[in-house]
């Protein structure tokens, strides 16, 4: 049996030689709706013929599932059309740090989410471990990782992540969910309970706890903290695919379920992240931190 389409990825000509956005519109008009449509309508021409070449060649590359072709075709903002193609090689990406500037500071804690398991990376414990493991994945999704997160990795650990990025900020900032990480959760119904007490700056407080008092409870919130920033992308990244394809004819069969969220294995304590809070307000290092923070992160 043919295999059934359910995403977006086959629907899509903006990646091909000469079609943009309203080219595309045009085909999906005339009931041109799938790759395998294209190649059997009589188009004649010699741009009908490059356009045939590069379907062929798409084909191909999807069948050896190599999502760099697609990220070298297609628009940064139209990345979320390969979500489900690729939806098994891609991981789900949060680091905490010592501060803003990778030059004077460190990362504290690496989360990745794989969609079924959690994995934490901690400063003086398994944090090289890291490098290794991220090469199991072909696409990272993160929250303004473009911004922050990526370069601060490649410019602290020279590590050059090569995988394809997709940055959630952009496309969700597209559909109206803006003002950090933590109010697109809020509007997309994403609860974190006594771990949304914690914020950038707070969680450089959890991470001084434990390291200058070895306060455990302090360890446990800011990998907490950090495992909700990771698995909550899975969510808005599926919301972000649906709301997209929406606007498509596609809306209907390409929608896909929301995802059920693993449970959490590191436990906030609600005394320890609110002396942390606390403690950030007075901070003279914080100050414009705190907006970055509540701005983006």
């Amino acid at each position: 049996m043919e295999r059934e389409i359910k995403d977006m990825l086959q629907n899509t000509f903006l990646h091909l030689p000469g079609i943009g956005i309203k080219s595309e519109q045009n085909l999906w008009n005339r009931d041109i709706r799938t790759w395998d449509d294209y190649l059997a309508s009589p188009f004649p021409g010699n741009k009908a013929g490059k356009v045939r070449a590069s379907i062929r060649e798409s084909q191909e590359q999807l069948q050896n599932k190599n999502v760099h072709y697609f990220a070298d075709h297609l628009p940064h903002n139209q990345y979320w059309r390969f979500f489900p193609e690729f939806r098994e090689s891609t991981a789900y990406l949060d680091i905490e740090t010592t501060a803003l500037d990778p030059w004077l500071h460190s990362i504290t804690v690496i989360t990745l989410y794989d969609g079924e398991k959690i994995f934490s990376y901690i400063q003086g414990k398994n944090l090289d471990a890291f490098e290794e493991d991220i090469r199991k994945y072909s696409v990272l999704v993160t929250y303004n990782g473009r911004r922050f997160s990526l370069p601060f990795m490649r410019m602290y650990k020279g590590l050059k992540l090569d995988q394809v990025h997709t940055d959630l900020r952009y496309i969700l900032g597209s559909l109206g969910y803006t003002g950090g990480l933590k109010k697109c959760e809020e509007k997309a119904g994403i609860d974190r309970g006594v771990i949304d007490d914690v914020d950038g700056c707070s969680a450089v407080i959890l991470w001084e706890k434990f390291r200058d008092d070895g306060n455990k409870k302090a360890l446990e919130s800011l990998l907490a903290h950090s495992a909700y920033d990771a698995i909550d992308l899975e969510p808005l990244m599926v919301l972000a695919y649906n709301l997209k394809a929406e606007q498509t004819p596609f809306r209907e069969s390409t929608r896909l379920i929301p995802p059920s969220l693993p449970e959490i294995p590191f436990k906030g304590d609600p005394d320890t992240i609110m002396e942390a809070y606390e403690a950030s307000l007075t901070d003279e290092r914080f100050p414009t931190s705190r907006l970055y923070a509540d701005m983006y992160s």
